[in-house]
């Protein structure tokens, strides 16, 4: 199995839940992000983790091909990104998370592409080979 494959099969399923969830529950996602903001503790574990998972990406799917793969190393990338920001300027995090906070719009969009990155992972890692 090759690494793309792996990784699709791990993040397509868990993208797509998440998507789902979080076009059905917007409300429930809104109150989740306003007990995020306001622990430092969460912020700092969120960017651990988002650090950690972007980097394990990475190191197993660098890989910088114009097909459906390059979506698991953008991912990676975004990973260490987010991680990075979180744990270095944790402040700024309110602001961000409140643009969500009164915008459905911009929380379903984003619940949106989640599933649509779902799908193409799942299908991939699971139907397509």
């Amino acid at each position: 199995m090759t690494p793309s494959i792996f990784l699709a099969k791990i993040i397509g399923p868990v993208a797509l839940v998440v998507g789902v969830g979080l076009l059905f529950n917007l409300k429930t996602y809104q109150l989740l992000m306003d007990d995020f903001i306001k622990s430092p503790a969460l912020i700092y574990l969120g960017g651990v983790v988002a650090l950690f998972f972007g980097v394990w990406v990475l190191v197993f799917h660098n890989i910088w091909i114009a097909n459906w793969s390059i979506v698991i190393t953008i991912i990676g990338w975004l990973g260490l990104l987010k991680g990075t920001w979180l744990l270095i300027f944790p402040r700024t995090v309110r602001k961000i998370l409140q643009v969500y906070q009164r915008n459905k719009g911009l929380l379903a969009f984003h619940s949106v592409v989640a599933i649509f990155i779902g799908v193409i992972l799942t299908f991939f890692g699971y139907f397509a080979i």
